[in-house]
């Protein structure tokens, strides 16, 4: 594989790797903006413009902009985080000036004609009614904001309809000149690209886009709390947490490693005692997010109402036990999973692409592969008990629950436990 990088004048980096043996490249346009850049009256703005982008520019309708894609057997998509939003297409080695240029015009050019508009903000209405109507869904929503209160990155990245619905097409076009900035956007390929030809595209199609910064978001302030939502569900959907930390601190490997020794997989320490031994849940898995200038580390598991304490307890014991007793063998396992993971995905053009993006905004270089598997092969036991350690001592643990209100009762209760340790 072979990177090349380019800054062009408007501080747009333009990146690509020469995978040789492919027929096909994605490429995709990378902004280092996303919902938390958002203001309180903003909510939901990010996915609507990225929703947007394909609903027509000043030279393409939105059934142009599919049928022309599509025409050379491409696809199309994009999708909007708490830090980032993405606009990618995958094609032929021979159309990606054709995919360029699509993605440069939803970018540049716009329309946000006021019927596709109302029609996409309808959509978004449903998709926001949704995710009310999908337990294992909100309590993920619940479990941010409560990590996060009155803040944008702890806002849902959909919005909510009475503000999804204010959204006029020249408050769309303020949020995308303010925060779709050179500086802060990436232009990545990966497959079968040329370096050059893809930097003379890059250049000439986004010579719109202004070089100066973006307005930095807010800084991310975890303080902790407790979300509980009464519901007639099946199940409690239990999200229980703690604050993480970002990809930017060098503990951040060892708490990733933590996560797969907790949750990470069939073997794990969460996955074998509270599913395998005891038959508490169906799912459990441990997550970490990272973000700029924090993160947050959490568990999730849905369980019968009468077996909420029960589950919670073991959740808990065994994240205290790990910062004792993790193991060489527990943690070589979880080294070897991240590992796969990191290598497996160096074998897909799309997610070649998106990682580099990703390092550039992350870390403004492309880290090599060699790099980060030093860094996780670096990690020792005493690392990873460590984690676990500063996890709990940090305190201010985070719950959320959906489910009968009987089986809410005890989340809340030993979620005491984390408080008073």
């Amino acid at each position: 594989m072979s990177v090349r990088q380019t800054t062009l004048e408007n501080g747009i980096t333009v990146i690509s790797d020469d995978m040789a043996h492919l027929g096909t490249a994605s490429l995709g346009i990378w902004v280092g903006a996303g919902a938390r850049d958002e203001q309180e009256s903003e909510h939901g703005i990010s996915h609507l413009l990225e929703h947007m982008a394909f609903k027509g520019t000043r030279r393409r309708s939105a059934r142009r902009i599919a049928e022309e894609i599509e025409q050379v057997g491409g696809d199309i998509n994009a999708a909007t985080s708490v830090e980032q939003t993405s606009y990618n297409v995958r094609v032929l080695g021979e159309d990606v000036g054709l995919g360029l240029d699509i993605l440069s015009d939803i970018l540049t050019e716009p329309a946000f004609a006021p019927e596709e508009l109302a029609r996409e903000k309808n959509v978004i209405v449903q998709e926001i009614g949704a995710v009310m109507d999908t337990p294992d869904d909100l309590v993920f929503d619940l479990f941010q904001e409560a990590a996060f209160p009155g803040q944008a990155v702890g806002r849902s990245i959909l919005g909510t309809p009475d503000t999804v619905r204010s959204f006029d097409p020249e408050r769309l076009g303020a949020y995308l000149g303010r925060t779709y900035r050179g500086p802060r956007m990436v232009v990545s390929a990966a497959g079968a690209v040329d370096h050059e030809h893809f930097v003379a595209e890059a250049a000439q199609r986004l010579r719109a886009i202004k070089k100066d910064e973006k307005p930095p978001a807010p800084a991310a302030l975890y303080k902790g709390g407790i979300s509980l939502t009464p519901r007639d569900t099946e199940q409690v959907h239990v999200v229980l947490g703690l604050e993480g930390c970002s990809f930017r601190v060098p503990r951040y490997h060892a708490l990733q490693v933590l996560t797969n020794v907790l949750g990470g997989g069939m073997s794990s320490r969460l996955f074998q005692e509270v599913r395998e031994q005891r038959g508490l849940c169906y799912s459990i898995y441990a997550f970490h997010w990272a973000y700029a200038d924090s993160g947050l580390f959490g568990i999730y598991a849905g369980t019968d109402e009468g077996d909420v304490g029960e589950l919670t307890d073991v959740i808990i014991d065994q994240l205290m036990a790990a910062g004792e007793t993790a193991t060489e063998t527990e943690v070589a396992r979880a080294k070897a999973q991240m590992k796969v993971g990191l290598l497996a995905a160096l074998e897909s053009s799309g997610a070649r692409a998106e990682q580099l993006a990703r390092q550039i905004l992350a870390f403004d270089r492309v880290i090599p592969v060699e790099e980060i598997v030093a860094k996780v092969e670096a990690v020792t036991v005493e690392d990873v008990r460590a984690a676990a350690r500063d996890l709990v001592a940090a305190g201010r643990p985070v719950l959320a629950a959906i489910g009968p209100g009987k089986g809410l009762e005890p989340a809340a209760r030993v979620v005491e436990r984390l408080r008073v340790r």
